[in-house]
């Protein structure tokens, strides 16, 4: 485990807290923990599974369907 030292303003200090104690944390490091896990679930892009990769590379080469009307092939109906 990484050790780090953190230089934390009064206001980003304070919130750590509400963090900490709204989600029960036992600890500051726990909710910087959970803080990261949540950036990176909303901002990173995930990796893409093995199996969906092979899945997507098999459909490339399948052939491609012209549709002329879209709605009417997939059998939508038209919004007023």
């Amino acid at each position: 485990m990484v050790k780090a030292m953190v230089n934390l303003s009064e206001y980003e200090n304070r919130v750590l807290n509400i963090i900490k104690a709204k989600f029960g944390f036992r600890n500051k490091s726990e909710a910087i923990e959970w803080i990261i896990q949540k950036y990176e679930s909303e901002f990173l892009e995930p990796e893409l599974r093995p199996e969906f990769v092979a899945k997507m590379r098999k459909r490339e080469k399948e052939p491609i369907v012209h549709v002329k009307d879209f709605r009417k092939h997939f059998g939508l109906e038209e919004r007023v």
